[in-house]
């Protein structure tokens, strides 16, 4: 209900549950939205402004996906360097991305204040350093197309851990603290007559609307899916987009030793030259006299850790180090957690009508780590799009846009490259020798009277056994010691010990099995 795994964010922890009723009688609406993240929240908030119905159901509570597991990076500043996306798209393509982002990042600044929102917002300079790994003129390349793209960017010296970097500064970029923002959105949907149910799983999704687990109806003109992987779309999709972990620590700083601004470096090449997983960081305020340094990276496909013989839990560590030898002025660390991201095949998201289904029904997918932003552009995209208001980036982010040649090398490493690495770390040979080693929070596969089960020891000792199987495609999941969950390597559905669904596409729990120590003594 808090969170999609077992460590809580920073966000998480300040903030209240952002919690409403459960939806218990049938609803008629002009739009029903299925996710209480910042994209369907946003979208909410903007349909409500212009008029419309809205009914919000969300199956934890709000922001308890991946908003809550986020670090809050409000940029026009991406992921994906500009120098890409220019040869990919175009000058002017690009151009229009960056304005995409930096309208998303003013409308939430407009918000904020029209809504009076506590919620740490601050506008920040953000910083991207050269990795070790990467070449010294991609820092060059990268102003170059920066500039032509219409952003705000210079070359500039930074100095971090002692060492003076070379660096490219983006103004005008931003942060916040997402939780207390959604929470803010909410009162004002409900203010605005919007309903909003949490604790409401959408067991069935089409363009009349959506069936609750308990047969509750709620009929829409318009139905949009912002589950971050979208539950309603069981393959297309999914041929587009590829799971990633990340990592985030938070340890305590001295207040004000280290100044508000953002920071990533450009990404390490020997890991994935094509996706080259990176570092970001940003502080936030703690108390009156600590603020929380928050870093994150280490990323890894959902799944594959073990294809670079690197276990999720590991991971914090080698975080942790790396954080240290830039930001010595870290302290004791007081939160971890991971959370997910989808990467689209030619870098941008999915916004706009779902392919090859009723004009009515939208999906919101593909945040390609940039998720705050791109929540952002969905709820002014798909507001313009079902109240039938032109908006310039309505082709930019369509899902139906998916063209092979645009995604090139990346496509074929990635994505079949995954494939490949799964199929590799696939068990062969499951642990047949019985239960009695596995630990107090610990699961692995089995082999149990000829089946193949994923098995977990809770901390009361309880055995909990669940169908491996991914009730998604039906690829065999892998047990993330981390955040104790089961997860599926070819498409990020993630289950947790009891099989019940914590990240789509999955939309159908694991079949979950349990058994008291005193059943199982011979195993």
């Amino acid at each position: 209900m808090f969170t999609a795994g077992s460590h809580l964010s920073s966000w998480i922890d300040s903030c209240e549950p952002i919690a409403y009723s459960k939806l218990t009688e049938n609803r008629t609406t002009d739009v029903i939205i299925v996710g209480g993240g910042i994209s369907g929240v946003s979208i909410a908030y903007c349909l409500c402004k212009a008029g419309k119905k809205v009914v919000l159901v969300e199956d934890g509570y709000i922001g308890s996906g991946e908003t809550g597991r986020t670090t809050a990076h409000l940029v026009n500043a991406l992921d994906d360097r500009y120098y890409d996306l220019a040869s990919k798209f175009g000058e002017d393509t690009a151009k229009l991305i960056a304005e995409s982002h930096s309208a998303a990042i003013d409308f939430v600044e407009r918000v904020v204040g029209a809504e009076g929102i506590d919620c740490n917002f601050e506008r920040v300079k953000g910083y991207l350093f050269l990795h070790p790994s990467d070449k010294p003129e991609s820092l060059e390349r990268e102003l170059e197309a920066g500039l032509k793209a219409g952003l705000s960017v210079e070359k500039t010296t930074i100095t971090l851990g002692g060492k003076s970097l070379e660096a490219l500064q983006f103004n005008n970029q931003a942060q916040f603290h997402p939780l207390r923002y959604l929470k803010a959105l909410c009162k004002a949907i409900v203010s605005m007559g919007g309903e909003i149910y949490t604790d409401t799983h959408a067991k069935d999704i089409d363009h009349t609307g959506i069936t609750t687990n308990e047969g509750i109806n709620v009929s829409a003109k318009h139905v949009v899916v912002a589950t971050n992987s979208p539950v309603n779309n069981k393959y297309i999709m999914h041929l587009r987009q590829y799971p990633y972990r990340t990592y985030v620590i938070a340890a305590r700083v001295a207040k004000k030793a280290i100044g508000q601004a953002l920071w990533w470096d450009t990404g390490n090449f020997d890991v994935n030259a094509d996706i080259p997983p990176y570092h970001y960081v940003r502080t936030e305020p703690l108390n009156d006299t600590h603020d929380l340094l928050i870093v994150g990276g280490e990323d890894h496909p959902t799944g594959l850790a073990d294809a670079e013989h690197i276990p999720e839990e590991k991971r914090y560590k080698i975080l942790e180090d790396w954080a240290r030898e830039y930001f010595p002025q870290m302290e004791d660390i007081v939160y971890k957690w991971s959370g997910q991201v989808m990467e689209p095949m030619d870098s941008l998201a999915y916004i706009g009508h779902n392919p090859l289904d009723k004009d009515n029904v939208y999906i919101v997918t593909g945040d390609s780590g940039n998720g705050m932003t791109h929540g952002t552009i969905a709820g002014l995209l798909i507001t313009d799009l079902i109240t039938g208001k032109d908006n310039p980036w309505k082709d930019l982010y369509s899902p139906s846009r998916f063209k092979l040649f645009k995604a090139g090398k990346t496509f074929f490493k990635e994505f079949v490259g995954g494939f490949v690495s799964y199929l590799k770390t696939k068990p062969k040979h499951f642990d047949n020798t019985g239960l009695k080693d596995l630990k107090a929070k610990e699961g692995k596969i089995i082999e149990f009277v000829g089946e193949k089960l994923g098995a977990y020891r809770d901390e009361k000792d309880e055995l909990h056994f669940v169908e491996v199987e991914c009730t998604h495609l039906g690829c065999l999941v892998k047990w993330n010691n981390d955040e104790k969950s089961w997860d599926c390597p070819c498409h990020g559905s993630r289950f947790n010990h009891k099989g019940e669904v914590l990240n789509g596409p999955a939309n159908v729990p694991l079949r979950h099995y349990s058994q008291h120590k005193d059943f199982l003594t011979n195993i």
